[in-house]
C-alpha cells in the first residue's frame, strides 16, 4: 500500500472495452438531456417522465413516490428494507442555472429594432452573453389560468435572438473600464424583431376591445407609434393567443441556442449550457434508476431544487419547507411513529454540485495542492462558503472516511478540492441548508471548466465516475 495519495485519471481506471462503451453510451444520453432541458421546468418534466416509466407515482403510500412543487422542484423517494427512522441515503442537486430572464414588462422599440429587456439570474459574466445566438424558453400564463409553453430558437428552421455587442471602433471608453462596469445590465436587451407593422395592415386579435375603442383606433395608434413592437405583439398573439398584459404572468428565459456538443478530437469532453448543476441531476437520476428491481437497504431520497443560483430562496428553493413537508408525509404513510428528528439525524446525504476545475490558462488562481483536475473523477468539497469558511457546511471527518471507503470498494477515482485560493475564491451550495437538520452531508460532484458561462465543459469520464459513485452511495 502506498503511503502517498495521488488522484487517478478516469481514463486509466475505466480502460476496458466494456467500460469505454458504457462511458460513450452515458455521454450520448447526457448530451440529449442537456440539449432538451434548458430550464428548471424542462428538467423536472424530463425527470418525471423517466420516473413514471420506472413506476414512481404520487401515491404517498407507494414504495416509489415523487412529488413536485410548481413544476420546478422535485422530491423523489424509494422505500427501503430498514425502517425510515433509521435514516435515508439522500442526494440533493439543483435544476436552475444562470441565465437572462425577461423583465415583467420587456417589450420596447428603439433605433429601428424591437427588443426585450432582461434581468440576469444568478452569477453571470455579462460580456459572455453578447453577440451569440439565444433561444427563448419558458411559460406564459393567461389571465384565465391557461399556460402556454414557449420554445423558440432550437429547431433548425427557428429564428434565434441575440444581444448586439458594441463595435470596437466606438469602444474606446468601454475598453478602459473594469469588466464589472464596462457591461451594464440595462443594456442586455434581446433583439426580437426588425420589420415594422404595416400602417394599414391587420391589427392583433387581442380579444374584445374597450367600448370606447370599438373601431380599433387605439391599436392603429399604437402601431403607428411603435410599429415594430406592434408586429411583435401581433406575432405573439397569432401564434400563442397572448397579449402584452399576459407577459406580466410569464417566466421567459433567454438561454444559449442549440444542442450540447462533444468538445475535442477525441470526444472526451462535453460542452453545453447549464451543466452547473444539471450534470448532477442527470447523474443522480441515472444512479437511482440503475437498480430498478432490487429493494435498497435504506430508503433513498433525491431532491432537485430550484433557486440555488440566487441563494436557495423562495418556495421552490432549498431554504423552503417543501422537503420537510414531503418527508413528514412519507413518514406518516410508511412509519407513522417515526420522528422527523430521528429520520434526519440518521440520514447521510450528498449535496451533488459541480466543482471548478483548474483552468489551464489561469492556474495561478488555484491552490494546486487543493484543486480539482478535469478527468480525475468527482470531487469532494469538505466545505464551501468563502474566505474564513463563512456560510459553509464543514463535513465531519468520520463521514468523509465512510464515503472514502465506499469509493475505494467500488474502485472509483475521486479527488478533494477547494474552490480557488482562500482569499480569492468561494461559493455556496444547498449543503448548509440540509446540514441544519443534523444530517451528515458533503458537497460532491464532477469538476467543470467555464462554470456559469453559456458553454460549460465537463469530462465524459467524470460524468461516468460520478454516476457510479452516486449509485454506490445510494446502496451503501
Amino acid at each position: 500500500m502506498s503511503l502517498e495519495f495521488k488522484t487517478r485519471n478516469c481514463w486509466d481506471v475505466f480502460s476496458s472495452a466494456k467500460e469505454q462503451r458504457a462511458i460513450a453510451s452515458l455521454a450520448e444520453r447526457y448530451i440529449d438531456f442537456l440539449s432538451r432541458c434548458k430550464t428548471e421546468r424542462e428538467t423536472v418534466a424530463y425527470a418525471r417522465e423517466r420516473l413514471a416509466a420506472a413506476g414512481y407515482g404520487r401515491n404517498a403510500k407507494g414504495d416509489k413516490i415523487m412529488r413536485d412543487l410548481h413544476g420546478k422542484t422535485l422530491f423523489i423517494a424509494r422505500r427501503g428494507k430498514e425502517p425510515l427512522s433509521r435514516g435515508m441515503r439522500f442526494i440533493g442537486a439543483h435544476a436552475d442555472t444562470p441565465r437572462l430572464d425577461l423583465k415583467q414588462r420587456p417589450l420596447q422599440e428603439q433605433a429601428g429594432v424591437g427588443q426585450a429587456k432582461t434581468h440576469y439570474y444568478g452569477g453571470i459574466r455579462k460580456y459572455q452573453w453578447l453577440a451569440r445566438p439565444l433561444a427563448l424558453h419558458g411559460v406564459i400564463v393567461r389571465k384565465n389560468g391557461d399556460s402556454v409553453n414557449i420554445v423558440i430558437g432550437e429547431r433548425p428552421d427557428d429564428p434565434v435572438f441575440t444581444i448586439a455587442d458594441l463595435l470596437p471602433h466606438l469602444a474606446k471608453d468601454q475598453i478602459t473600464k473594469p469588466v464589472s462596469t464596462a457591461f451594464e445590465a440595462e443594456r442586455l436587451n434581446l433583439i426580437l424583431a426588425h420589420k415594422p407593422m404595416p400602417q394599414n395592415g391587420p391589427m392583433p386579435k387581442s380579444g374584445p376591445m374597450p367600448k370606447s375603442d370599438k373601431d380599433g383606433s387605439k391599436k392603429k395608434e399604437d402601431a403607428a407609434t411603435d410599429p415594430i413592437k406592434a408586429r411583435i405583439l401581433t406575432i405573439l398573439n397569432e401564434r400563442y393567443g397572448v397579449v402584452e398584459e399576459d407577459l406580466y404572468s410569464a417566466e421567459l428565459q433567454a438561454v444559449p441556442a442549440g444542442p450540447a456538443r462533444y468538445v475535442g478530437l477525441d470526444k472526451g469532453l462535453v460542452g453545453g449550457y447549464g451543466q452547473d448543476d444539471r450534470i448532477c441531476v442527470f447523474a443522480a437520476l441515472e444512479a437511482l434508476l440503475a437498480n430498478g428491481r432490487a429493494v435498497p437497504a435504506r430508503a433513498q431520497c433525491l431532491v432537485f431544487w430550484d433557486k440555488e443560483e440566487i441563494g436557495s430562496e423562495g418556495s421552490t428553493g432549498a431554504k423552503s419547507r417543501f422537503f420537510e413537508y414531503c418527508v413528514q408525509d412519507m413518514a406518516a404513510a410508511w412509519e407513522p411513529r417515526a420522528r422527523f428528528a430521528d429520520i434526519m439525524l440518521n440520514t447521510r446525504g450528498i449535496s451533488a454540485d459541480v466543482h471548478g476545475a483548474v483552468d489551464p490558462d489561469w492556474q495561478e488562481l488555484h491552490e494546486r495542492l487543493n484543486a480539482a483536475t478535469i478527468g480525475h473523477g468527482p470531487c469532494f468539497c469538505k466545505f464551501t462558503g468563502h474566505r474564513g469558511k463563512y456560510e459553509a457546511n464543514d463535513a465531519h471527518p468520520e463521514y468523509v472516511a465512510w464515503l472514502r471507503n465506499i469509493l475505494a470498494k467500488g474502485n472509483i477515482p475521486w479527488q478533494m478540492a477547494e474552490l480557488g485560493k482562500v482569499d480569492g475564491g468561494g461559493g455556496g451550495t444547498v449543503a448548509m441548508h440540509l446540514a441544519a437538520y443534523g444530517m451528515d452531508i458533503i458537497d460532491f460532484g464532477p469538476p467543470i471548466l467555464g462554470m456559469h458561462s453559456p458553454f460549460e465543459i465537463a469530462g465524459v469520464a467524470d460524468l461516468y465516475a460520478t454516476t457510479q459513485a452516486l449509485e454506490l452511495f445510494l446502496k451503501a
